[in-house]
């Protein structure tokens, strides 16, 4: 039973912070706010993605065993170890994820249909033969498409009416493939031989330090770009989170080369008080630029080129 729920991977459920954008974004721009109903929704609704997450993992769990045993740190998962009944597992998975939904069709339909898009990213992540983390640059591509399903999550648990801009959901993509591809780099740099990286995960069969190097800096920039876009069309304020924005991407960047990295386990970041406390600063400058005006920034960040 220890073992089952371990799969599960409760700890993970810090990842539902990147629901939280979804949910504050909106509300900062809505005149009617039902609070009782937001509050019931937000409650089911972060049940509804723990649980699809959870069922997700379990499938990563089951499927990665083979490999996971050639990991340092991953061998020792109940899986790996033997301690799980695979057939009890797959009931895990598929209980696991009716619940989510069930739940999920509490909310709202478009809640119900991103929640059981978040499950079937993990089929297409996990499931031959599709199984897009054995391919490069897809594995990193696919796998944090969940960041903007979770921001759309958060989005739905509030509002029905409102429609979430695209390109805050690019950039949101694309900082999760920026913490995804460092946590590639930081697990590839700590096996330290391709032979055994590429047995471990195949898409390290086609990458090296320097391509996963590169594969940042592009994640990064589009983030950014895209990022930028948002803030120019929607909120222009919060340009003056963005050195804080830039601190924390900086630190975390840092924390990818440390040995035994928390970027490999992301539930463990709360551990590294710099990144928190750059978290936190950052989070509570643009929680404060969402609702405070700035009107002279309209001002100066309009364009003065003009076609003739």
């Amino acid at each position: 039973m220890k073992a089952h729920l371990a799969i599960a991977r409760f700890d993970h459920s810090i990842k539902n912070v990147f629901v939280l954008p979804g949910i504050v974004i909106p509300l900062s721009v809505s005149s009617v706010i039902n609070t009782r109903l937001i509050a019931r929704n937000v409650v089911l609704g972060l049940l509804a993605v723990t649980l699809i997450a959870c069922s997700n993992y379990v499938l990563n769990e089951l499927l990665d065993a083979p490999f996971d045993r050639l990991h340092p740190s991953k061998r020792h998962r109940p899986v790996a170890q033997g301690t799980v009944l695979p057939i009890i597992g797959f009931a895990q998975w598929l209980l696991m994820m009716l619940a989510g939904l069930l739940v999920a069709a509490l909310i709202s339909k478009s809640f119900l249909y991103v929640n059981a898009t978040l499950w079937l990213m993990g089929c297409v992540y996990n499931i031959p033969p599709l199984r897009t983390k054995d391919l490069p640059y897809l594995d990193v591509l696919s796998e944090s498409l969940n960041n903007p399903l979770r921001l759309l999550l958060g989005w739905y648990m509030v509002t029905s009416t409102l429609i979430p801009p695209l390109s805050l959901l690019i950039a949101y993509w694309m900082i999760g493939a920026y913490f995804m591809a460092l946590k590639r780099l930081s697990e590839y740099r700590q096996i330290a031989d391709a032979a055994t990286a590429s047995a471990y995960r195949r898409s390290f069969a086609y990458y090296s330090s320097q391509s996963l190097l590169v594969s940042v800096v592009f994640y990064a920039s589009a983030s950014m770009l895209f990022f930028g876009a948002f803030l120019m069309r929607y909120r222009v304020e919060l340009i003056c989170s963005f050195p804080f924005l830039a601190v924390t991407m900086a630190i975390y960047f840092h924390l990818a080369f440390q040995h035994e990295s928390a970027v490999q386990n992301p539930e463990k970041l709360y551990r590294e008080r710099g990144l928190m406390i750059s978290v936190a600063t950052y989070v509570g400058v643009s929680l404060v630029l969402l609702w405070v005006d700035i009107p002279f920034l309209s001002t100066f960040f309009t364009s003065t080129l003009r076609r003739h």
